[in-house]
C-alpha cells in the first residue's frame, strides 16, 4: 500500500510536469516531449487502474474480516451456551449421583444386615445342635443335700441377672429406619447405643458412618469429619471406609477446605479405585477441572 501511494505522488507529479508542458507553445515542443507526455499519460492510467483494484480488494478484504467478526461472535455465543449446557448438566448429574450414593448405601446396609442376620443364624443352629446333644445324654443322679436336694445349674432362680444390654440387630435396624425417616436424634442415640455397647463388632463402623451422615445432613461439616474420621481410623476394613473417604472430601469442599477435600478425592481413587465412591471421586474432580491423580 505504502509503495502504491509513493507510485501515485510519483505519477501525479509527472502529470503535472506534463501539464506544464502541454502549456508550452508549440513551436517549443519536441518530439521527446511529445513521448514524455504519452508515457506519462501510460502510466496515469496504469495508476487508475491499480487503484480500483485496491479499491476492490480492500473491499473484499473489509467484508471477509466483517464475515470473521460476525463467526467469532456467534461462536463465543455458542459456547457460552454449550458451557451453561454443561453445568447444568454437571449439577444434575451431582443431584443424582447423591441419590444413588445413598440407594448404594442403603443396599450396602442390607447386605450387611443380611450378612449379620446368617451368622446369628449358623450360631443359633450350633447352640441348638449342642443343646439337643445335651438332651440326648443321660444326667448324672443328682446327690442330696442336707435340708433338700441340691440346685441343678441353670436354674433359674440361681441364675445371673438379665442383661440391659439392647439387641444389636435391633437397635441398629431401628437406627435406619430413623434416619431414613429424618429422625436425626433419635436414630444417632441408636448408633451411639450400638457403638457402647458393640465396640467391636462390624456394625460398630457402620454405624459411626452414619453418624457422620446425620452431621452431614445437618450440615455440620465439622462433626461430620470428625465422624467419617473415626471409620477411617477405628474401622478401615469396614465396607463403609470409601464412602466415608467419598464423604470426607465433600464434607471439607463444603467447608471451603479446597486442597483438603481434593487430597481426600484423590486417595480415596488410590486406596480404592475400582469401587462405586472412587468413580464418584473421579467425577467430581473433573467437574471441578481438577485431574483425579496428582501427576
Amino acid at each position: 500500500m505504502q509503495k502504491a501511494h509513493t507510485l501515485r505522488n510519483r505519477l501525479l507529479a509527472a502529470g503535472l510536469f506534463a501539464l506544464l508542458l502541454a502549456s508550452v507553445p508549440a513551436h517549443a515542443a519536441s518530439k521527446e516531449i511529445i513521448e514524455l507526455q504519452t508515457q506519462v499519460q501510460q502510466l496515469l492510467d496504469m495508476v487508475q487502474r491499480i487503484q480500483s483494484t485496491l479499491d476492490t480488494r480492500f473491499g473484499v478484504l473489509q467484508n471477509l474480516a466483517q464475515q470473521t467478526a460476525d463467526n467469532a461472535t456467534q461462536m463465543t455465543a455458542t459456547v457460552n451456551a454449550l458451557q451453561q449446557k454443561i453445568n447444568a448438566q454437571s449439577e444434575a448429574g451431582s443431584g443424582k449421583m447423591d441419590t444413588v450414593s445413598g440407594q448404594v448405601q442403603s443396599l450396602n446396609d442390607s447386605v450387611d444386615e443380611l450378612k449379620s442376620r446368617i451368622a446369628k443364624l449358623d450360631k443359633a443352629i450350633q447352640d441348638m445342635q449342642t443343646q439337643l446333644q445335651n438332651i440326648q445324654t443321660p444326667p448324672s443322679p443328682a446327690t442330696p443335700g442336707a435340708g433338700g436336694t441340691t440346685p441343678l445349674p441353670g436354674n433359674p432362680a440361681f441364675g445371673p441377672p438379665a442383661s440391659q444390654t439392647p439387641p444389636l440387630q435391633e437397635t441398629f435396624q431401628a437406627g435406619v429406619r430413623d434416619y431414613n425417616a429424618a429422625k436425626y436424634e433419635v436414630a444417632a442415640g441408636e448408633f451411639q447405643d450400638v457403638l457402647h455397647y458393640y465396640p467391636l463388632d462390624d456394625l460398630a463402623g457402620t454405624a459411626q458412618f452414619y453418624l457422620g451422615e446425620i452431621a452431614y445432613r445437618q450440615q455440620n461439616y465439622s462433626e461430620a469429619v470428625k465422624a467419617y474420621n473415626a471409620v477411617l481410623e477405628g474401622f478401615s476394613g469396614n465396607p463403609k471406609a470409601p464412602a466415608a473417604q467419598l464423604r470426607k472430601g465433600l464434607a471439607l469442599l463444603q467447608m471451603n477446605k479446597k486442597d483438603a477435600g481434593i487430597h481426600e478425592l484423590r486417595l480415596l481413587i488410590q486406596r480404592h479405585p475400582q469401587t462405586p465412591e472412587a468413580a464418584q471421586a473421579r467425577t467430581k474432580l473433573n467437574g471441578m477441572g481438577v485431574k483425579p491423580t496428582g501427576h
